[in-house]
């Protein structure tokens, strides 16, 4: 009967999962909606900027004759609010995607990062490369950081052959991937519905005034519906011109943050190229 060997394990990775609240995406859109309520009922509708203040006040107030264009905005109607609302979590989820990547960039250009490391590796100093990771500061530094350490292991590795110890140093690099592309694609999903989602919206608010310019000339007609046609006019274009201005900020923030994110995906990947490579042509 032949003699069974035992096969030697890849060793489990040891990336640990980063723990990271989520609890801004919950927060910010509830307190950017009430906001933009507050600017609209607040600030815009200010009865000192009417020539015909609605005293009674409530809920929406509906004052005539706005004594500015900023006034005149309030004449856009309900949809206002949502639609400030929007371009604030548009605001407020960029500065917060602006951070987190700026962080996941680290320090200095993530290509000469790449190229020192494998300075290093060539060399045969693994300490130099981890020294490297540890001023790079990065999702590209925190991959490779964790491709170095098995790499360093399986160097002193006596029980699996090169082949298995390159699938081992794989498999921590994905490990490491698998754990820094979700922060750096979080919260974007927001801006992304905003840049259609916003237009829809402004287009409703768009249908509303003209239902109510409509509504005034049927019910006036003539002259005498003039002024009702105009703040139904009104109302249909300001929410038209919030709508397609926060859809355009929203799409313009959102390419700018997936061309960056992908600049780090690429530096990952090259990461992860330059580890196997250079591991199974220096211990053959």
């Amino acid at each position: 009967m032949a003699e069974i060997k035992p096969t030697a394990s890849v060793k489990a990775t040891s990336v640990q999962p980063k723990k990271s609240s989520n609890i801004i995406s919950w927060i910010a859109p509830i307190v950017c909606i009430l906001a933009g309520y507050a600017i609209w009922r607040y600030i815009l509708g200010n009865p000192d900027g009417f020539e015909q203040p609605d005293s009674a006040g409530g809920f929406w107030p509906h004052h005539k004759k706005p004594k500015s264009a900023l006034n005149g905005i309030y004449e856009g109607g309900i949809i206002v609010p949502l639609l400030i609302g929007m371009l604030l979590m548009v605001i407020v989820f960029s500065i917060e995607r602006f951070l987190t990547i700026r962080k996941a960039l680290g320090n200095g250009s993530i290509s000469d990062f790449v190229r020192k490391v494998q300075y290093h590796l060539a060399n045969r100093n693994v300490d130099a490369a981890l020294a490297e990771c540890d001023k790079q500061r990065g999702s590209v530094g925190n991959v490779m950081k964790a491709g170095l350490r098995r790499y360093k292991e399986m160097i002193g590795e006596g029980n699996l052959n090169t082949e298995q110890k390159v699938l081992s140093i794989q498999k921590e690099v994905e490990e490491a991937t698998a754990l820094e592309l979700p922060m750096l694609q979080k919260n974007l999903v927001f801006l992304s519905t905003i840049t259609s989602v916003g237009t829809l919206v402004a287009l409703l608010g768009t249908v509303l005034g003209m239902i109510r310019s409509f509504a005034a000339l049927g019910d006036g007609g003539g002259a005498g519906a003039a002024g009702d046609l105009a703040v139904g006019i009104s109302e249909a274009l300001y929410n038209t011109a919030l709508g397609i201005g926060t859809s355009a900020l929203a799409l313009i923030m959102y390419n700018i943050f997936t061309t960056k994110i992908d600049s780090i995906t690429y530096g990952i990947d090259e990461s992860g190229f330059t580890l196997t490579q250079s591991f199974a042509s220096l211990y053959k």
